[in-house]
């Protein structure tokens, strides 16, 4: 029971024993008032009955007729004139009026007796006859009875108004109870937040300071651990002059983007260099070339807003070169991608370059998921040496044939898609999730699309997911795999992971589809944790309304791929995450490469200030799990623990 219901009771069960004993007391001083005043109303009778009979005490007919006028005109059991000589009655009247409307129950549960009285009739110095009253308590019980019930109603009025006006007054003076207990469930979601408006009961009021000081310190560590991290990944993967990713960070991209990855996705890779850099430097000096050096980095920054996949990806790999990484990218989109960057080039002339030369040269080379990475940078060298030497223009694409023919395919594409899409030839992969300690215990699924062609052949996502991004259609495949994982979850206990794409989440109309299709099957909500892509994610506003609208809806939200932008991690104190899976290029020879221990390592520590669960994606090599159990991360995802399959 809780505190408010026993202290509400308490209340009741005073006021019920208050009232109940002042209520007795006012009907047994009621009672005994009665009684004397019907004793005082026999005697009374008795004795002005005697007086009167005592000048006519020798006639019996006037005897009799006093005797009826006085018994007539009150409330009398009986009447008796006894003659004091013989001891015989000499007139005697007697009636039962009863109870009149007073219940029985009230009748015995007051005793009220009737009371009598007595007075002597003198015939000179001699006693004649005795007159014996006996007055009925009729109309002291009907008095009574009507007190008792206007006694009742105002105590019972006043109960009630003191039980309303107590249960409003411990309502609010307990609020802050209930504040403490929501916030207590928050910190146990992960959720850190100080209650702004303390309370004036000073226990309360204690208690909920000491609790804010936690949360308070709990942030403060948080946001320390936070900011240590991300100065260590500044310092390891961020180029200082640019604030661009540094060659490290292109290099541990390079082989996690083009790895046979499910989601891996064909695209170009674009080698920028600037035109003479020594000669620049000593022209133009160091800080006017370095501000050459910031103009072309914020440059490739600009044209690329247009393809949200490059954000990340933008380095600046040594000197004068610069890389970046497209995945997704189909050749029109590359060839005007490259016309773009040459037109915006063209306006760092007046930095200080030479007029007779393009500021820089570009070399794209377009790559498939699998192709070896040094043979793609092979390729893009060769395109940035085959347009340096070219007069006509600053840029030279190199193309695989493969890539060419089938990835450029507008028309065949929305085709297969629309169809696919239309007729529900999608097919659901799972792929294990599973702690990291040698038990290996499942924690779910992570689900996976592929779509069927025309020979019933599974697509994988890394081919199809840029086009259904160019149609427009994410949202389409996102609602049709919800309804299918939740129909999956209906015959099925385990729990299972699925993603939703910006492009839904930015849908207003398809959310809300969404969220009727979850709201429909509450039940299921402990079973299914739905995925955001770090690169994906909103704004903070809208990213905290979705994370309470599934929260009341009983299900999860997390964050995947995450790494490329730790400084928004100070933010997930604040979201109650399931769990933080983390980017895969950081897993790939983590066991050989000690900056990425580090780095793993300082985002250990800060989410588990948060007590938030990491879990390693593409985890490929035992020596990598083994580095992954060493550090306490708590779960891991990947081939070595199972490839994505249909469900046996």
């Amino acid at each position: 029971m809780s505190l408010f219901k026993q202290l509400l009771l308490a209340i009741c069960l005073f006021l019920v024993v208050a009232f109940t004993g002042s209520f007795m007391v006012s009907l047994e001083s009621s009672r005994a008032q009665y009684v004397n005043q019907l004793r005082s109303h026999a005697q009374d009778a008795a004795t002005s009955l005697a007086l009167s009979l005592t000048p006519n005490i020798d006639d019996p007919a006037m005897v009799e007729i006093m005797v009826s006028s006085i018994f007539d005109s009150g409330y009398y059991t009986s009447i008796r004139v006894i003659n004091l000589a013989d001891g015989k009655v000499m007139v005697e009247r007697h009636a039962d009026p009863g109870e009149g409307d007073v219940p029985g129950w009230f009748v015995r549960l007051i005793g009220l007796d009737p009371a009598g009285g007595d007075a002597i009739v003198s015939r000179g110095w001699q006693q004649a006859a005795r007159v014996e009253v006996i007055s009925h308590p009729m109309f002291a019980l009907a008095k009574l009875w009507d007190s008792a019930l206007g006694s009742l109603g105002w105590l019972l009025l006043c109960g009630i108004l003191s039980g309303i006006v107590g249960a409003l007054i411990l309502r609010r003076q307990l609020r802050p109870l209930d504040l403490l207990v929501e916030q207590s469930h928050a910190i146990a979601r992960r959720e850190f937040f100080s209650l702004p408006d303390l309370p004036t009961t000073p226990e309360i009021r204690r208690v909920v300071s000491a609790m804010n000081q936690m949360v308070e310190k709990l942030k403060a560590l948080f946001r320390e651990q936070t900011e240590r991290s991300e100065k260590l990944r500044v310092e390891s993967y961020q180029d200082s002059l640019t604030g661009l990713a540094n060659r490290r960070y292109f290099e541990m991209q390079l082989h996690d983007r083009v790895s046979a990855a499910e989601e891996s996705r064909a695209g170009y890779l674009l080698i920028l260099r600037v035109n003479d850099l020594a000669g620049l430097n000593q022209r133009l000096g160091g800080q006017r070339t370095d501000q050459l050096l910031q103009a072309v980095g914020q440059q490739l920054v600009r044209t690329c807003v247009r393809y949200p996949e490059t954000q990340n990806l933008i380095t600046r790999s040594r000197g004068g070169e610069f890389a970046v990484l497209a995945p997704g990218m189909v050749q029109a989109e590359a060839v005007q991608w490259a016309q773009e960057l040459e037109t915006t080039l063209h306006s760092l002339y007046d930095t200080g370059a030479s007029d007779l030369l393009p500021v820089a040269h570009l070399g794209l080379a377009a790559y498939l998921p699998g192709d070896d990475p040094q043979v793609l940078l092979k390729l893009a060298d060769q395109a940035l040496a085959q347009a340096e030497s070219s007069g006509e223009r600053s840029w030279v694409c190199l193309e695989h044939s493969v890539v060419q023919v089938v990835e450029d395919d507008h028309h065949a594409w929305r085709q297969l898609l629309d169809r696919a899409l239309s007729k529900g030839h999608v097919q659901l992969f799972f792929q294990p999730v599973v702690q990291s300690d040698p038990t290996a215990r499942l924690l779910h699924y992570k689900v996976v699309s592929r779509l069927l062609d025309e020979q019933g052949q599974a697509i994988v996502a890394g081919r199809f997911l840029p086009w259904l991004e160019r149609f427009g259609w994410l949202p389409r495949l996102d609602e049709m795999m919800l309804a299918m994982v939740l129909k999956h979850l209906q015959t099925h206990s385990d729990a299972l992971a699925v993603n939703l794409s910006a492009a839904t989440l930015a849908d207003s109309a398809t959310m809300e589809r969404i969220f009727a299709l979850l709201a429909e099957l509450p039940d299921l909500g402990p079973r299914l944790t739905l995925e955001i892509g770090e690169e994906q994610l909103p704004e903070q506003a809208a990213l905290e309304a979705l994370t309470r609208r599934l929260r009341s809806l009983g299900y999860g939200l997390s964050l995947q791929r995450f790494g490329g932008r730790f400084s928004m991690i100070g933010n997930l104190a604040h979201l109650g995450l399931a769990y933080l899976k983390i980017d895969g290029s950081y897993i790939r020879a983590i066991d050989q490469e000690s900056h990425k221990r580090l780095f793993i390592e300082a985002i250990q520590r800060a989410a588990h200030s948060i007590d938030l669960p990491l879990i390693a994606e593409r985890v490929e090599t035992e020596g990598e799990l083994s580095v992954i159990r060493e550090m306490g991360v708590s779960g891991v995802q990947g081939r070595l623990i199972g490839d994505p399959a249909p469900w046996r």
